[in-house]
């Protein structure tokens, strides 16, 4: 059956968003421009974007409620239901999943009797999947509110998530320190977050990802740790580096034995003899 129209906000709350929205719409030379960040905005207020929410952000941009409800349900950081306080997503993507982070998520999901996308009884910690967190040099990654938490291990993150429902401090990695989702949510809306130290906590890049840049700029790094070609007895130490100029081929490019399964090969050397073409 079809849905009943939205309700509306309480006059109260109506009132403090739409000083709120005329902020952010101003920052655009065309009001519909600010539909994202007023999503945001609406989700700091429920910690959702409601059919309320999608109602309002139509309202004051003179859109239809299609339009909305197509954005707020194409991006993933926008919640379709009521959640937990804290977002806890393990990213599972390629390097991260290899590295653990599918392990990670299988063990959190039966330590906190949750699904993907579900929340604990208690309210405070909504878990899920998610993709590439742009951290792959700190993988396995898990992300709380959007705020990183590096080198995780199974043991790691139930320690993070037993923290999170027990009210405890919790201190990311890196970045600015951690606050609840509908306050995140206001801040990835525009507004300033207050906090005492907290943009200057923001910081920038963390260690491993400044690396490749000290390297393009010649810093020394320390002697490399140069693998021996497949085949050659290496002592497990670290080999003086090349000298500049000079050329060392990897196990990968170094010249091999043509295998005996290769097509290639001899007849001599392949038991099945030279590949033909179908019909000869």
């Amino acid at each position: 059956m079809p849905q009943l129209p939205a309700p509306a906000y309480p006059d109260e709350v109506r009132a403090r968003l739409e000083a709120d929205a005329r902020e952010v719409i101003a920052r655009y030379p065309d009001s519909r421009s600010a539909l994202l960040p007023l999503l945001h905005l609406v989700q700091s207020e429920e910690g959702y974007v409601s059919r309320t929410g999608m109602r309002f952000c139509a309202e004051v941009l003179d859109l239809t409620t299609a339009e909305v409800t197509a954005v707020a349900t194409f991006y993933t950081m926008y919640r379709r239901k009521a959640s937990g306080d804290y977002q806890v997503g393990v990213c599972t993507n390629t390097l991260c999943a290899v590295m653990g982070g599918d392990a990670i998520f299988d063990e959190l999901k039966t330590y906190l009797g949750v699904g993907n996308n579900e929340t604990t009884a208690d309210g405070k910690v909504t878990l899920e999947h998610i993709e590439c967190n742009a951290a792959c040099d700190y993988a396995p990654v898990v992300m709380v509110n959007w705020e990183f938490f590096d080198d995780q291990t199974p043991e790691s993150a139930k320690q993070l998530v037993d923290d999170l429902r027990a009210g405890r401090p919790v201190e990311p990695t890196r970045g600015a320190p951690l606050c609840t989702y509908k306050e995140t949510a206001r801040i990835l809306a525009g507004f300033p977050d207050e906090r005492p130290g907290a943009v200057e906590a923001s910081g920038g890049a963390g260690h491993a990802s400044l690396l490749g840049l000290r390297l393009a700029k010649g810093e020394t790094l320390g002697a490399p740790r140069v693998v021996s070609p497949r085949g050659e007895a290496g002592s497990g130490e670290a080999k003086d580096a090349p000298q500049p100029g000079s050329q060392h081929l990897s196990s990968h490019d170094a010249p091999q034995q043509t295998s005996a399964s290769d097509p290639a090969a001899a007849p001599e050397q392949h038991p099945a003899g030279p590949s033909s073409e179908e019909g000869e």
